[in-house]
């Protein structure tokens, strides 16, 4: 009897993932393959397609992009924010079609499409700290970014991630990542991957425009005219580890090709007074951002918590620190 009850329990959960992963060939192998062997050439019209879809037909997170754009922006008037928008949903059906594109790009197109300008500084640093930090934003294509450092690079490029529930899904996506020289690491073994010896020179990738999901463990600053909670990772490991941080800024040539350049933000970060990583760091996205919007991802809900009353912002000294 018990048997049969634990059956019971166990087999409709059983069913609904054997589901998910029939959906998830059908999507790769019917879906995704097919469309990442078309030209780029082809791939840009239907992105077209798909950004008129998306903006026009469907709305997808319209709302949400247009109240994040006019609050980032309050001083830019109702056709300049609409403007934003357009641009904003192409370049995102551009980064749709380019991840898809991801599962069959070689790596001389890899190279083509994004280029690294000065990976000597990553280089200099590796030879006498063993690890580096690159902290940069969701901004332009970040993956194709990263895929290419892990070419012109001959550091191991580490790239951090949340792995995603669907293990079959999960295991293609690091395939495809992982086939010329980055690394995926999961978020969850960061520890345990600082506290083993480096085999050789490393960059890890931090992603520092995440939304923190604890309101207290993390730094709050103002990011684009809002009181915005910061991810902390970065500058807690470059200042627990000794690691030097360099900030990546990646720039769109033109539609499809890319250009990712690196600026030390701060070579002795144990010396470094309290917030001073994340605050320059944060300061350099937001510039990237004004300079041209609609290049971040703008469909998430960046600003959807609160300041806790007992949360000072820009940490114990109440104050933006200044920038060296």
């Amino acid at each position: 009897m018990g048997r049969r009850e634990r059956r019971v329990c166990i087999y409709p959960q059983s069913i609904g993932l054997n589901r998910i992963r029939t959906v998830s060939r059908l999507l790769l192998y019917l879906i995704i393959l097919p469309l990442s062997r078309l030209p780029f050439s082809v791939l840009y019209r239907l992105s077209s397609g798909l950004s008129f879809l998306l903006y026009r037909v469907a709305g997808y997170r319209k709302k949400v992009v247009r109240r994040n754009l006019q609050q980032s922006f309050p001083d830019k008037s109702d056709q300049e924010i609409r403007s934003i928008e357009k641009d904003f949903y192409l370049h995102l059906s551009d980064l749709i079609t380019e991840s898809i594109k991801q599962f069959s790009i070689t790596r001389e197109e890899v190279q083509a499409r994004c280029r690294v300008v000065n990976p000597e500084l990553l280089e200099e640093l590796g030879k006498t700290h063993k690890r580096v930090i690159v902290a940069a934003g969701h901004y332009n294509n970040w993956e194709l970014a990263a895929v290419s450092l892990g070419i012109a690079t001959t550091s191991t490029v580490f790239g951090i991630y949340s792995p995603l529930k669907d293990a079959f899904m999960d295991q293609k996506l690091m395939r495809s990542r992982e086939r010329y020289g980055m690394r995926m690491l999961s978020r969850k073994k960061i520890k345990d991957f600082a506290a083993r010896e480096p085999l050789g020179p490393e960059v890890i990738l931090f992603a520092t425009d995440q939304t923190p999901s604890n309101v207290h463990k993390c730094y709050w600053m103002e990011f684009l005219g809002q009181e915005t909670p910061i991810f902390f990772g970065t500058e807690k490991f470059a200042t627990e580890q000794g690691w030097p941080v360099v900030f990546g800024w990646i720039s769109k040539t033109r539609r499809g090709y890319y250009e990712i350049s690196f600026e030390l933000l701060e070579d002795k970060p144990r010396e470094a007074p309290y917030g001073r990583i994340t605050q320059q760091h944060t300061r350099w996205l937001e510039e990237e951002i004004r300079t041209l919007p609609a290049y971040w991802l703008w469909t998430h809900k960046r600003w959807k918590r609160t300041r806790p009353a007992d949360v000072p912002l820009y940490g114990p000294d109440l104050q933006p620190l200044p920038m060296a």
